[in-house]
C-alpha cells in the first residue's frame, strides 16, 4: 500500500473523501455504471486506498447505503416539537434543508427509488414508518381529523416531496431557476405546507 494516509492517521479523511465521491456517483451514473477506479480518481486517492478501506464495490455500496439511511433517519425521525411549533413548518424546513445541504442523497434516494433495488424498498419502508409515527402524533394532539386515512396521509407527504425530487429536471423546466436554490425551496415548501395545512378548494355550502 502506498498511500501514506493509511499509516499516517488520515483514514478517516480518505474515508469520508472515498464515500462522498462514491455518493455523487452514484447519484449521477447509478451504481452499475460506477466503478472503483472512477470512485478513486474522483476522491483524489488510489485504487488500492479504496479497496483497502471497503473491500469490493459491494463493500462500497453497502457504507454509501447506510450512510444515506442514517442520515435519512436523522433528518427527518425526530418527534415533533410542542405546540405552539407548527408541525406542517417544521416537517418542510427539515426536507428542504436535507435537499439544499445533501443534493446527492436526494438524488441516490431518488435514483434507488426508482430502480427497484432492494435499498430503494428499504429507502422507502423506513420513511414510510417515519411519517406513518409523525402523523399519529399529529391525531394523538389533536391537529388533524380522527377520521384520516393515517397511511395514505403519510403516503401522500411522502409522494409530494419525492415525486418532485424524482421529477426534478422536469420540474425545473417550469420554475426558471433551480429547485435547490434558496428562493425555489422556499416557494416549494410554502406551496406544500399550504396544501398539506388547508387544502386548495374553497369550503363548500355543506362544509
Amino acid at each position: 500500500m502506498s498511500d501514506a494516509d493509511v499509516k499516517t492517521g488520515g483514514e478517516p479523511r480518505n474515508i469520508e473523501r472515498i464515500r462522498v465521491a462514491a455518493l455523487r456517483s452514484f447519484a449521477l451514473h447509478g451504481t452499475a455504471a460506477t466503478t472503483m477506479r472512477g470512485v478513486a480518481a474522483a476522491a483524489g486517492v488510489s485504487l488500492g486506498l479504496v479497496q483497502h478501506h471497503f473491500a469490493t464495490k459491494a463493500g462500497l455500496i453497502s457504507a454509501v447505503d447506510e450512510y444515506v439511511l442514517k442520515l435519512l433517519v436523522s433528518s427527518l425521525a425526530e418527534p415533533l416539537p410542542d405546540p405552539p411549533v407548527d408541525s406542517v413548518t417544521e416537517i418542510g424546513t427539515r426536507v428542504t434543508t436535507l435537499i439544499a445541504e445533501q443534493p446527492d442523497v436526494a438524488a441516490y434516494l431518488s435514483r434507488a427509488l426508482m430502480d427497484g433495488s432492494p435499498i430503494g424498498a428499504q429507502f422507502f419502508d423506513t420513511l414510510l414508518a417515519v411519517g406513518i409515527s409523525r402523523w399519529q402524533q399529529r391525531i394523538d394532539r389533536g391537529e388533524v381529523r380522527p377520521d384520516i386515512d393515517l397511511t395514505w396521509a403519510a403516503i401522500n407527504a411522502m409522494v409530494l416531496a419525492l415525486g418532485t425530487i424524482s421529477l426534478r429536471s422536469h420540474v425545473e423546466r417550469h420554475l426558471g431557476a433551480p429547485l435547490t436554490s434558496p428562493g425555489q425551496l422556499e416557494r416549494w415548501q410554502r406551496s406544500v405546507d399550504s396544501l398539506l395545512r388547508d387544502g386548495l378548494f374553497r369550503p363548500g355550502p355543506s362544509s
